[in-house]
């Protein structure tokens, strides 16, 4: 069933005050979102490589217990490394044959670590805890059932929407901006742990940045307060270039208090607060569209690391952004889109037990111009789920 109908409020944007919040790459909450969703995509490899097709897991169950540190202006060594428990369920073997599980997933953690964290050694810096186990045989016989398209494994809601409003955009490509090769070429001494919390007020905008400062780039608290106010500047002139918005306030690590030493900077080993601050976990980090929007509707499944055929919890979160910016990019008049996808246990993911759609139109149009072509575009988008889950098994869609 898919039905279409008009959303009778305002946008996000017209809203007098927006909060939106990215969790950067270094953040212990994204390293939990993307090294499991890497597992994912290399397990998803290696059944079709082996099996010719994508058996059951979900490895969407995770945490990232801080280590510890000693630091200094200057430079520090690691005490006790970060670990990574990787969670929850995968297949072991099947037809006979059997799947090096546990060498997978941790070479496709070491991976990432090697390739987005520059000062994390992942063989001597974090530590890992494999807690997989082989799944229910109810679920896992999902994959044994006939057909191209799996049926769905939980009865689970999800729901997405586009455009995104200027604020949201702002916040995402901040951070994207602070964690770019460029950006890190130039200021080598910014760890990658970016957090971006964006407040918009009527017209004005207010970004509030955490990113620490490499200790082995910074050599006294002065040199650290120096280096700060390069990068403050370098943020306060990208603020400037965003659209839309009138007076910009930014502030960076505000915790900071000169004369305090060690205790008044954010000072980092490795780049990461996950080295001995804060630990992270799976589903507390962006959603799928890379922000944690406060304003607009949120589902509560984490779609990180899950499998892509059959979990709806992934595919339905995924799809429903996807399908709103199709209709907002297709149709004219319209100037937001929401769109919700509900799934029943057993059934299709081809056939959700409801599809909507709620459209804020432009002043004029009517919801009969537009309905149609929504519906066909949901109707379309769901005809083609098969190949929309072949790119999410290879980690087309970002899902953090």
């Amino acid at each position: 069933m898919i039905i279409i109908e008009s959303h009778r409020g305002i946008s996000a944007a017209e809203h007098r005050v927006e909060i939106v919040e990215r969790k950067g790459t270094g953040h212990p909450d994204y390293i939990c979102d993307a090294v499991m969703d890497a597992i994912s995509v290399a397990l998803s490899r290696a059944y079709l490589r082996e099996f010719g097709q994508i058996l059951h897991h979900n490895i969407d169950k995770s945490l990232l217990a801080a280590g510890r540190v000693e630091k200094t202006f200057g430079g520090g060594r690691v005490t006790r490394p970060m670990e990574l428990v990787i969670g929850d369920r995968a297949t072991f073997a099947a037809g006979g044959r059997e799947i090096p599980v546990a060498e997978i997933a941790v070479e496709a953690a070491r991976r990432w670590f090697r390739d987005n964290l520059r000062f994390v050694d992942p063989d001597e810096d974090v530590t890992f805890r494999l807690v997989l186990a082989p799944g229910s045989e109810e679920l896992t016989d999902i994959f044994a059932r006939p057909g191209e398209v799996k049926a769905a494994n939980d009865t689970s809601a999800a729901v997405g929407y586009w455009p995104l409003s200027p604020t949201e955009q702002a916040v995402f490509s901040l951070e994207r901006f602070l964690n770019s090769p460029s950006f890190k070429g130039r200021f080598p001494e910014t760890g990658e742990d970016v957090k971006v919390m964006g407040l918009r007020k009527g017209t004005d905008l207010e970004l509030t940045v955490a990113m620490p400062l490499i200790a082995r780039f910074v050599g006294s608290e002065g040199e650290y307060f120096a280096r700060k106010e390069a990068v403050l500047k370098e943020i306060g002139a990208f603020a400037e270039t965003l659209a839309g918005f009138g007076r910009r306030e930014v502030s960076l690590n505000a915790l900071d208090e000169p004369g305090r030493g060690l205790g008044g900077v954010y000072l980092s080993l490795l780049g990461t607060s996950a080295e001995d601050a804060d630990s992270g976990q799976v589903g507390r980090g962006n959603r799928v569209n890379g922000i944690i929007a406060l304003g607009r509707p949120l589902g509560t499944e984490a779609a990180a690391g899950k499998n892509p055929v059959s979990h709806v919890g992934k595919i339905y979160n995924v799809l429903a952004h996807q399908l709103a910016r199709e209709i907002c990019e297709e149709i004219e008049g319209i100037r937001e889109a929401s769109v919700l996808l509900l799934s029943r246990i057993g059934t299709p993911i081809d056939q959700p037990r409801m599809a909507a759609a709620q459209l804020l139109l432009e002043r004029g149009r009517q919801l009969g111009e537009v309905s149609g072509r929504a519906e066909e575009i949901i109707a379309r988008g769901l005809a083609g789920i098969g190949a929309f889950c072949r790119k999410l098994a290879e980690g087309i869609y970002p899902v953090c």
